[in-house]
Formats: C-alpha cells, structure tokens, sequence
C-alpha cells in the first residue's frame, strides 16, 4: 500500500478542508501531508522514497488516551521529497476517490438484493469470521501487543456468533411491517457507504461486528483500522469480505484502508460518498465523527463504577469485578474501573478480592502505580491491555505471582487521583462509603466527571428493590447493569438476553453521542413509513337509557329500583313551584330516601357547586337526579364529578382539544362507581340531558370552565312533556332556536357522521314545523310542544357526538360580554353563519380526516331539501342555501326575534359593541365549538359576521352569487 502527502488546499475536495490545526511557518501557511491508502495489493517500494511524516498524527489506543501528537514540520521536508510528495498525492487522491466510487457503487448494486439474498450473505460471513475466530485473535494480541488470545478468541466468537443468531430472523429489506387496517407500511431501506472505525484494543472482533452489521442492512463498509492494529483488522474484513462475494455479495461491499493514520481516516469521514460514521474509539475520534459532515454513531468514554451494597453476595459480587476486569486484560471500556463499597461490607470485600487472585497495592506501590498510569496528562498506552504481572514491572513493583488484578484503595475523586479515571488495565480502584446513598453519589460522580453515560454496576440482593430504583434513577448512564460483570453485561445478550448484542455501545447525551442503546441493524437503516390515509374510529356516545313522552318520569325513576338514597339538584324556582314534589313522590313510594339542593342559580358557580358536593359527601347518594334546564343539570354532572373524582383539575379539564380522544387531561375512568346521574329536563333547548358538555364559572375570579369528557355523560334521561308545558313563550323563542341552531351546527360539522346527520335533520324539522305554533298556543298545543321537547334532546344527541361551530363560538362571546340570552345570540348569528359555510373556495379548511372536502354548501341545500324549503329540482345549491336562511328568518319572525343585534343588543351600546369586537373575535377562535366548523376561520372573518350581524336584516344583503352576498374579508 503506497502513502503519500499533499497540502490541504490541495485536497480540500468540495470546499470541505480534511484537516484541522494549521500552522504558520514565516508567515506562510504550511502545507498539510495527508496519509491514506487504497490497494494494498499494490508494490509499496514506489511510495518509500515520496514518504514523508504526518504533520500531526495521533496514536490513540481506543480510550482516546494515546501518546501525545507527534509534529513536523513541513520545513523540515526536503523540497525535493515535497515536490515528490505533491505528485503523488495526486495519484492517490484519485485512487481513494476510485475506492469511495467503487463502495458507493458496489451499495448500489447491494441495495437492490432481496431478504432472502441477504440472509445468505450475511450467514456466510458470520460463519467464516467464526472460523478464523482464533488465528484473528492471535494477530491480534501479537501485533497490538494488548489484552488475551483466548479472550479475544471469545469476543471474536461473540461478534460472529451471537449478532448472528440475534438477527437471522430481523427483516432489513423492504418491508418490514404493515397494519393494513392502520393503513401504515413500514419500508426498510439502507443508509448507503459507512465509514467504520476500529480501536486498537478490540480490533477484530469489532471489524466483525461492523461489517456484519453493513451487510445485514445491504450497506456497503470502508474500514479505518487504527495503526497499531492495521494487519489483523484488515485480515477480520478480507475474511467477510471473501465470504460475502463467495455468497453473492458485490466485490466492493467492504472495503478497508491498510495503512492508516489519522488525516486518512478524517478524509474517509468527511468523503461525500460516505453516508454515516460508525465510530468506535477515543472522544477525539468520537468527536472528529461528530464533526464529519455526516450522521455518526459513536461511544463515549467508559469509567463505570461498581458499588457493592450491604446486602449484596459478596462472593459473586467480588468473582463478576475479576471476571470483568481482568477479560482480555480490561481492554473493554465498559469494564470496572472503580469498586465503591458499603462500609459494613468493606473488609469482606476485600478479604474476597485477595482470595480470588486480586492484589491490594500498598500505599507505596499505589504511589508508584499513580506516576505511571497517565504521562503528559494522557493513558500510558504502554499500560493498555497488559498483564497484572507485566503492569508490576512497569510500574517497578512486586506482586506475588498469583495476582491477576491490582487494586488501590483511595479516596479522592478527580483529576488529581489517576485512579479513579479509565485505566484499560487490570487496575482497578476501591473506594470505602459510609452508605449506601453516599455509595451512589461517589459512584455517580466518577461516571459524570470521566465516563458519562456508559456503564454502571450495582451487586445488592435481587430483592432489594428499593436500592436498585435508588440506583437506576440516580445514576447517569444508560446501562445500568444489577449483579453482572460490566464487560459481558454490557454489550448484552449474555447476563440478559434482552439487551440486543453489540460491541458499539451509545452513552447518549451524557457520552456526547446520539444513540442511547447497544448499536444494531435499525441503526444502520433508513425506515420509510407508508402512510395511507386512514379515517379514525368515529363514536356515538348516549345515556345507557332515554324515556321519553308524557308521563315518562314515573317510568323512568321506577328503574331506579334498589337504590338507597337520591341525591336531587335543581333551582329555588322549581323547588317552589312543586316540580321537586313530582320526583320525591315517585321516589318516595320506591322507598328511597332523597336530599333536595335547591340552590343552583343560572351560570353555576363553583361555590354552589362545591356546597353541592359537601351535602353529597354526607348524604353518600348512590344517584344523582338533576331536575331543571341548561344550569342545573350542568351543575350535578360537575357535582358528580367532583362527587366520583375528588382530585380532578378544573383548569385542567377546560384546556382545548382537537379531538376529545386525544386531549392532555382526561378523567379517571371511575365515573359511576359510587352513583349514577339522571338528567330530567324542564326546558327544551340545551340537550344537556344527554350531552357531555358542562359550564361551570369559578366565581373567585369570574373564569367560566366549558367542561366536555364523555365521562360526563348522563346515565340515563328522561324526557317528559308533562314538565314543559308551562314554559314562558319567549323561553319557549329562545330555547327551540337554540335546538334548531344545534341542528344545523352539528349536520355540517366536520364530525357529523351518517350517525348524527339523520337526528341533526330530524331535530330541525321538528323545530320548523312545531316551533311557532308551540311559542304561539303554549301547553294548549300538547303535540306542538311535545314535538319541540323531543326535538331538543334528539339535537343533544346530534351535537353531543358531532359537535357544533361558529355560531356558538359567536354566541357564547355575545352572552359574556352583553348577557345576551344563548338562544338569541345563536338565532341573531345562525344566518350569517350559514352563509359563511356555504362555499366551495374556503380560504381555510378544518382538518380531519372524514372530511374529504369543502361540503358546507352541499349539505345546506340537501338540507333544504330534506325540509322542504330548497326551491324544487331545478334549483342550485346556491339558491337552496338562500332558502334556507330565509326559512331561518322566517321562523325567528314567527317567534317574534329581532332581525339585528342593534336590536337585540341596543343601539345604545353601538360603541361599546364595535369596541368589543376585536376581543370577542379573537376569544370566539378560540372558543372549542371552533375547529368542528366546516370552514376554518381567520380571525378577521369572524370579527366580520358580527360587523354583519350588527346593522341590517341578512334578507337585504343575501343574493345567489358567490358569497351570498356576504362582505368579502381580503386575504392578507
């Protein structure tokens, strides 16, 4: 393999410099040698004579911990051998931009393979890698001169072995999983050209694992050996390599560097061909993934600690440290580098470690082995993956001959204890805590000031779980391994098959690096979600059970059969009037006991609410009756609640929602375990009877909480005519133009289903047809006002589960800030809001996915037509929807209801009102009726329906031509 240099302008390579650390000679900028390689087929005597020295080039041992840089200068190169050098680089960089073509090439064709092909590969090299499992390991050792031939051999056995047994089965290609009802298609696709570094000191077995890992999820491999271990690491890839093509695979799919340093490996990381930085090394080489220009997976530093806790078995606890820390002579970054133990097991431990072949250092020895474990503030590489024996004679100790392991016992945590930072040795620190909290917060303080998010061990009994939650929660690494050798526990499938295998182990945000598991194929893959539009599940949410007719209430209270005591919620008005004595006198022949809270006023407070459920928690009702209209029955549902659920939060529960399937707060789904609700009617107009909606205004600061959970749904209702027949005329007005605006409301609204439309046209007939003549004749008109109570509770039902929109959003705005009764703020603003609705060209347009497009206008003529107001066959959708209104119209003239809010409102208050507009505007988007609307408004167009509510009759300014006549609100 030939090595050659070039300066980095040189070789800079879309305007993305391969080299950092720049340094000025004379005032000139020196020229940067760089070092890489491409066939290490080629003769290398050519190269010998342009060789030259890197300008700065890091020996790194695979903690990061290397000998300290090595600098020339390019002064100090012969002109000669620069100008040699400068061609040759040439010669090279093509070579290597020839080496990225081929992989990218190569993954091209790779990524093209089917399941099965690739299966068949993958097989094959893990079972060659598997053979050569132990002539690898000895490369290994004899040329790093680190670790243990037998312990690599192991590793070796693990990465071929166990990645394959783990992931024979994984799909990679194509799809890899699909919910047909869902309507998602899961695609798996490869990333494209990895760039894989491999440390010095577990060399093989990760070039196994890397490659391995590429070939399962048809990714193509460029290997970046580190120097000192450049022979067997390329071996480990010529032997997958060999096995792939053999099997089928392209013949560029893995790909190595043979003479390696470091400029060369960032020049591979920074290569546009390459797609993702697989990075196993030190933090600087970590980091330089980092900084790459590409996505890297890399691994953080390791100092994992292991506390030993006082009921922990100290026999295992002390054989799992050894195992450990003396595998492959502690190579392994996750391996123990601190013991941290209780003071009442301390002497036992340390009885433990002796007896099993570890060494406690004297303090003089200690001393010797600190001068030595770091030179010039970095890891003495000559100390990584040596012998117990061999670090004695380098440190100039003596150790009996049975040592495996040295052990310090210290006290300091910090830079100025080289003890208690990563070591990669068979050292290993002990330190004594007075408990098991101090035990953790030393443990926890060695991992985040040397090894962040990696590795921690606690040995306790496997009972023990409050120290384990202690320790789990507290310390600040992502494997958090309970009674295991760090080493074999961490890269998983070992002590816990239920951590994925790996010998690439992500530390997180803790460890500066992205992942926070054990690196496995769904890393190295790109995941497509198909994603076919899906209509979620719809509802239809009702009371269990609805009498309804006159005379009902007897019938209906007569189920309640076998309860003990009734709690009954109703106004002062209807406790006086006897409409209470109807209730307990059914009750009372049932022989069950009944409470009366008569104290609701209209616009329930939460200090009434609250009295409610004080007399509730004494009288312990196993039902709950709310007799009365709109303000009653949404005071006992709220009773109830707080009744059921003591702990719910009411500002909570009034937070908006998209959808009442997916909001932030919800109920505890224990409504109803302690009493059932009966809602019994006394108006005709709000529904709430069967509703889940409820307006509660916490009277401290003058907040109303419109309350909706289908938690708050009644169990049963009663509907009776026989309660109604008294109502005044302008409530009977009032309340049936609320129920006809609920109908129309909910027909169009985007959650309106084939469900709620029928009652939605239902509940507007009846009001159309019954409505003036019960507002005219009153009880006289039995059929009429019976018709018109039905009404109600069938719009409840529609609008219960569809929702409302606009109109309601105005109206509600209306009523808070002028007291303007509901109904009528709903019957001055339904008119313009059908005519707002009724388009084909929204400018916006409420998302959900039923709601395939803009229907507002069509389903306003079929309703016209279904109603018998839209003109006949001939006419257009446009001319049905004027119809429409103008039968709204008429009906609120029947009902003698004033045309404008100037009217309704004052022309009094004309200042106030237009001053108010821009307030009421904006609360009105705000308001939950809004998102259901057909068509999403702006702002601006919903301050414009009450600028058109406000001075002439809708009649005067409604024509068949787009808009219907409507004030035109510019797009901004």
């Amino acid at each position: 393999m030939q090595l050659a240099l070039g300066s980095a302008q040189e070789l800079r390579g879309r305007g993305r410099p391969l080299l950092d650390g720049r340094r000025r000679l004379s005032g000139r900028r020196a020229a940067l040698p760089l070092c890489f390689q491409t066939n290490a087929d080629e003769p290398k005597e050519a190269a010998k004579a342009a060789k030259v020295p890197l300008a700065a080039a890091t020996l790194t041992n695979g903690s990061g911990k290397g000998a300290a840089p090595l600098v020339l200068h390019a002064a100090s190169v012969p002109a000669a051998a620069a100008s040699a050098a400068g061609g040759a680089v040439k010669d090279e960089m093509e070579q290597l931009q020839a080496l990225l073509a081929s992989a990218k090439e190569a993954q091209q064709q790779y990524s093209t393979f089917t399941q099965e092909q690739v299966d068949k590969i993958f097989k094959a090299a893990a079972l060659a890698s598997n053979a050569a499992r132990i002539p690898l390991a000895k490369m290994a050792v004899e040329e790093t001169r680190m670790g243990v031939v037998e312990d690599k051999v192991t590793k070796n056995h693990f990465a071929s072995e166990f990645i394959y047994n783990k992931y024979k089965h994984t799909r990679t290609c194509g799809v890899v999983e699909k919910d047909e009802a869902g309507g998602i298609t899961k695609i798996a696709e490869p990333i494209g050209v990895v760039a894989g570094i491999v440390p010095t000191t577990n060399p093989t077995s990760t070039a196994i694992f890397k490659c391995l890992l590429t070939l399962k999820t048809r990714n193509a491999i460029i290997l970046c050996p580190h120097p000192r271990a450049t022979k067997c690491t390329v071996e480990a890839a010529r032997i997958v390599r060999d096995a792939a093509v053999a099997a089928g695979a392209p013949p560029g799919v893995v790909q190595w560097i043979e003479s390696p340093s470091l400029p060369v490996t960032q020049a591979v990381m920074s290569a546009p061909q390459v797609s993702l930085v697989l990075a196993t090394g030190g933090p600087s080489m970590v980091r330089a993934a980092y900084s790459s220009g590409h996505p890297a997976l890399g691994v953080g530093a390791g100092n994992t600690p292991a506390v030993i806790d006082e009921t922990a078995d100290v026999q295992q606890a002390v054989s799992s440290i050894l195992l450990s820390k003396t595998f492959d002579n502690g190579v392994i970054c996750a391996s123990e580098q601190s013991v941290v133990v209780v003071d009442s097991q301390y002497d036992a431990v340390k009885y433990e470690l002796t007896r099993r072949g570890a060494y406690i250092l004297t303090p003089e020895q200690l001393d010797k082995v600190r001068s030595k474990i770091f030179v010039n503030g970095r890891l003495n590489a000559d100390i990584v993956g040596q012998s117990a024996q061999r670090l004695a004679h380098i440190f100039g100790i003596e150790v009996p001959f049975w040592a495996k392991a040295l052990v310090g016992e210290v006290e300091v945590i910090g830079k100025e204890e080289p003890m208690s930072e990563e070591k990669l040795c068979p050292v290993l620190a002990m330190y004594r805590a007075p408990d098991f909290n101090a035990a953790v917060d030393m443990a926890d303080r060695l991992v985040n000031l040397f090894g962040p998010g990696h590795t921690s061990v606690l040995h306790t009994n496997p009972r023990n779980r409050e120290h384990i939650d202690y320790f789990n929660a507290t310390i600040k690494t992502v494997r958090v391994l309970v009674n295991t050798p760090a080493s074999h526990g961490a890269i998983g499938d070992l002590y816990n098959f239920h951590l994925n295998p790996s010998l690439t182990l992500g530390c997180g945000s803790w460890g500066s690096t992205s992942v926070s598991t054990n690196v496995g194929p769904e890393h190295l893959l790109n995941i497509k979600s198909g994603i076919e539009r899906r209509e979620n599940m719809l509802w239809f949410r009702v009371p269990l059970k609805v009498y309804f007719k006159g005379g009902s209430l007897e019938t209906g209270l007569g189920d309640l059969k076998g309860r003990q005591r009734a709690f009954i919620v109703t106004d002062k008005p209807l406790y006086d009037l006897g409409y209470v004595d109807r209730v307990t006198g059914v009750l009372d022949r049932m022989a069950i006991r009944s409470q009366v809270f008569y104290h609701v006023a209209p616009d329930p407070t939460l200090t009434c609410i609250l009295e409610g459920v004080k007399e509730m928690e004494a009288f312990h009702p196993d039902v709950i009756i709310a007799l009365g209209g709109g303000s009653p029955m949404d005071a006992a549902k709220v009773m109830w609640l707080m009744y059921e659920c003591p702990d719910v939060e009411f500002e909570s529960l009034a937070v908006r929602f998209m959808d009442i399937r997916k909001r932030v707060y919800e109920l505890p789904g224990t409504m109803g375990q302690k009493a059932s609700l009966v809602c019994v009617p006394t108006t005709s107009g709000t529904g709430s009877e069967v509703t889940p909606f409820a307006v509660v205004t916490d009277d401290r600061t003058g907040q109303k909480y419109p309350l909706a959970d289908y938690a708050l749904t009644p169990t049963m209702a009663i509907v009776d005519t026989h309660l109604v027949l008294d109502m005044p005329k302008r409530l009977t007005a009032y309340s049936g133009l609320d129920t006809l605006t609920h109908a129309l409301e909910s027909y169009v609204s985007i959650f309106a289903t084939s469900y709620t439309r029928g009652l939605s046209k239902e509940a507007a007939a009846l009001i159309l047809k019954h409505l003036p003549r019960a507002y005219k004749e009153g009880g006289k008109d039995y059929e009429a006002r019976e018709e018109v109570h039905s009404a109600a509770t069938i719009a409840g039902m529609a609008f219960g589960n569809a929702f409302l929109g606009v109109c309601h959003s105005l109206a509600h705005k209306l009523g808070a800030q002028f007291h303007v009764p509901h109904g009528l703020a709903n019957a001055a603003i339904i008119s313009h809001v059908i005519r707002f609705n009724a388009t084909d060209r929204p400018p916006k347009q409420a998302a959900f996915p039923q709601y395939s497009y803009p229907q507002g206008k069509q389903r306003y003529a079929e309703l016209a037509d279904m109603l018998g107001v839209g003109g006949g066959a001939d006419a257009k959708p446009r001319q049905k929807v004027v119809n429409l209104i103008l039968a709204v119209e008429e009906l609120k003239r029947q009902c003698d209801v004033p045309p404008t809010l100037k009217e309704i409102i004052g022309a009094d208050k004309e200042s106030e009102y237009f001053s108010a507009l821009d307030e009421m505007a904006e609360n009105a988007f705000d308001d939950q009726c809004t998102g259901a609307n057909p068509r999403y408004p702006r702002i601006a167009e919903l301050k414009q329906l009450l600028i058109d509510a406000w001075e002439r009759p809708i009649s005067e300014t409604l024509t068949t031509e787009p808009g219907l006549g409507a004030t035109v609100v510019p797009l901004t």
